[in-house]
């Protein structure tokens, strides 16, 4: 479904001549691309499943949103500009982010259902959460709020 999305959006960003979508999005095509070789090797014929689509997709915004802080310390704004510019663009193909409080149930229910109670169940958490909430959330963030959980 996703491929399906960058595809259409694709065409549509080369129809309006809107070149950074279409050159961002060519990006995701050719790091997609990657993975699924890598998948292949693996023996999976189909390619990444949507789930880490979504991860490869989140972590492509992380590296954006490091390379702004950089650009923005080194006085470039016009680069930090273009690459807030794929950050929007990337982001149209995540699902809505949870918001504090539905993390913070998210974390809850995760610890409750694999039933962590200290922090060598931290693999077990962070494995239901990245199942059930791929795309939705920030792990890196969420791991530390979890191993926080879990040593108190």
């Amino acid at each position: 479904m996703l491929r399906q999305q960058l595809n259409d959006m694709l065409k549509t960003a080369m129809r309006a001549k809107e070149l950074r979508k279409v050159s961002t999005i060519r990006l995701i095509n050719a790091a997609l691309k990657d993975r699924d070789i890598q998948a292949r090797s693996n023996g999976n014929r189909d390619g990444i499943p949507d789930s880490e689509i979504l991860g490869l997709l989140q972590s492509m915004v992380k590296q954006r949103r490091d390379s702004i802080e950089a650009y923005s310390k080194g006085g470039r704004a016009d680069l930090a500009q273009q690459e807030a510019e794929e950050i929007a663009c990337i982001e149209t193909f995540l699902p809505k982010q949870l918001s504090a409080d539905e993390v913070d149930a998210a974390i809850n229910e995760a610890i409750s259902k694999s039933g962590a109670d200290c922090i060598k169940d931290m693999g077990k958490v962070m494995s239901f959460l990245k199942e059930n909430y791929a795309g939705r959330m920030d792990f890196s963030r969420v791991s530390g709020n979890v191993k926080e959980r879990l040593t108190a």
